[in-house]
């Protein structure tokens, strides 16, 4: 399992996932099925993170509903940009879909 701490439009989040690396292409379609397109991704150290989150952090870790592809640890993004000092955070990792579908005209 990694954390990551990751800016969205709308904010910082807080995700918990399964998949090997922040730029697995598994993890860019999870991101997009819940609405996020375009993000910049860090990964945090697992036990920082359930040391801050505490209880919360095993609830939702065990939480049946969820897949072990993306857990949502806090939406709160005050909360979870306050939490972490820059120098627990990992390299970062950009995506921007491209959006195939938009169609930009020239003015």
């Amino acid at each position: 399992m990694k954390a990551a701490l990751v800016f969205t439009g709308s904010g910082p989040i807080v995700i918990l996932t399964s998949y090997p690396s922040l730029s697995d292409a598994g993890l860019f379609r999870a991101l997009k099925a819940h609405g996020v397109a375009k993000f910049i991704a860090h990964e945090l150290p697992l036990e920082t993170v359930a040391a801050r989150y505490g209880g919360h952090f095993q609830v939702v870790l065990n939480d049946a509903r969820d897949n072990d592809e993306l857990r949502v640890l806090d939406v709160n993004g005050d909360r979870a940009f306050r939490l972490f000092r820059f120098s627990e955070l990992g390299p970062s990792v950009m995506h921007d879909d491209e959006h195939p579908d938009r169609t930009e005209t020239a003015a």
